[in-house]
């Protein structure tokens, strides 16, 4: 049976991690291990569950015990469910719980950047992609479209923050992913890993990114740079190839989470073919 819990004024303080706690104070809560991250809405609360994350606590309306969580309850085990009416739930939390439940997971260790890449053969690599939104849609894209594994620079925003997991409706829990050691050097640590490295970028001596020669790489990371500056000089530079995808209308550039579909489709369908 699960523990659920009907929520009152003398619990409400222990649905500060839902209400209270920012992400990177739920990122710190158990430091210096691992913290929290909240997934949101049953499709993304169950691909978690199924990545095997283990739940910490949830908070969800009353009707959906027998409703739409009705499925994913059993998986939680005995972890606190809070639970009420939607009205009551709005008025002591102060949001409107409009997906249906949310659930606290615990953290897990993230790989090493080796370990993650030894099989692999497409790989995306972030570098400094600050909007939530974007690494969302970014990895929504790469878990679709034949990438193995996604890398990100430390300043990239968390693949776990709980704007992030719902964009990408749970497929950051479906691809590996991990943090680069710093955002410095990369493009050599992947050459040494077996890697061709490909910066997504305009330059005078850009390749099409339908050029044959990219079909027959091996091992290929496709890296994409922030919103708005792209890809540092330096990391163009240090690429094997700079690749630009054909435009029209005078359109010179494309939002990096549809940029990465693009690259993602052609670059792993060709892969995969």
């Amino acid at each position: 049976m699960s523990n659920i819990i009907e929520i009152n004024d003398s619990i409400k303080d222990k649905l500060n991690i839902f209400t209270s706690l920012s992400e990177p104070q739920l990122l710190h809560f158990f430091e210096p291990g691992p913290g929290l991250f909240i997934a949101e809405s049953p499709k993304v609360i169950e691909r978690a569950l199924s990545a095997g994350y283990v739940p910490y606590s949830l908070l969800m309306e009353r009707k959906d015990i027998n409703g739409q969580m009705k499925e994913l309850l059993p998986l939680v085990g005995k972890v606190p469910v809070y639970t009420g009416d939607f009205d009551y739930i709005t008025e002591i939390t102060g949001f409107k719980l409009i997906r249906g439940a949310l659930c606290a997971f615990r953290r897990a260790e993230l790989p090493a950047v080796e370990n993650l890449c030894s099989n692999a053969r497409r790989v995306a690599v972030l570098e400094n992609v600050v909007n939530p939104t974007n690494i969302g849609a970014i990895f929504r894209s790469a878990a679709a479209l034949d990438m193995d594994a996604v890398l990100l620079t430390p300043a990239c925003s968390d693949p776990l923050y709980r704007r992030s997991s719902r964009v990408s409706m749970g497929t950051v829990f479906q691809i590996p992913w991990t943090y680069l050691a710093s955002d410095r050097d990369y493009p050599q640590q992947l050459r040494e890993m077996g890697f061709r490295t490909a910066a997504m970028a305009l330059s005078d001596d850009s390749v099409s990114i339908d050029a044959p020669e990219l079909a027959d790489i091996p091992k290929l990371a496709v890296v994409l740079g922030t919103e708005g500056e792209g890809l540092a000089d330096k990391t163009v530079a240090d690429c094997d190839y700079t690749v630009k995808i054909p435009m029209s209308h005078g359109v010179d550039s494309l939002n990096v989470a549809a940029a990465s579909a693009v690259a993602f489709w052609q670059l792993g369908r060709k892969h995969s073919s």
